[in-house]
């Protein structure tokens, strides 16, 4: 799976209170937590993100409480998030939502600035940076991992895989 966007840059530790802010955890209506993405730390993220476009972070993106914060990323149609590591949490929840979410070790504050363009390719695990010309050397998916990105999550995997046993 190859999927390219331009870039959003954070920091280290973003936490999920900082994705989703608490007061809007018991919003019901998922279009109406959109708004709020991001909205501490970058409040014009909502409204001025693309569809495709990529979080890049530091280390330990999605830490923190469990909470929806794959959802909202996907609501706003990001594609994918590349950081140093992921909160465990995050990352389990990301798999079983279909959300790309790509471990890049080592990456600094300056590696992949907000506004350039980036293609991601998780099956080599090469992140390029179209607009400097850099590249980066990222963990690819196993394959079995890239089977339930593609099928759009774990629960379509898993019934995509009871299909074709039933057959």
């Amino acid at each position: 799976m190859i999927f390219s966007g331009n870039v959003w840059r954070f920091g280290d530790h973003i936490d999920t209170d900082q994705i989703l802010p608490a007061q809007h955890i018991n919003v019901m209506d998922r279009m109406e937590r959109a708004p709020h993405c991001f909205e501490n730390i970058c409040p014009d993220f909502a409204s001025k993100v693309q569809p495709g476009d990529i979080a890049v972070a530091g280390e330990n993106f999605g830490c923190g409480s469990s909470r929806p914060s794959v959802e909202i990323l996907q609501d706003l149609n990001l594609g994918g998030v590349v950081a140093s590591s992921f909160g465990r949490i995050f990352f389990r929840g990301g798999i079983a939502r279909g959300f790309p979410l790509i471990i890049c070790r080592g990456l600094e504050a300056n590696d992949l600035p907000t506004g350039h363009r980036i293609t991601v390719n998780m099956q080599s695990g090469k992140i390029v940076d179209e607009t400097a010309g850099r590249a980066f050397a990222a963990e690819p998916y196993p394959s079995f991992l890239q089977k339930i990105i593609r099928a759009g999550g774990l629960m379509r995997y898993t019934h995509e895989s009871f299909k074709k046993d039933m057959i």
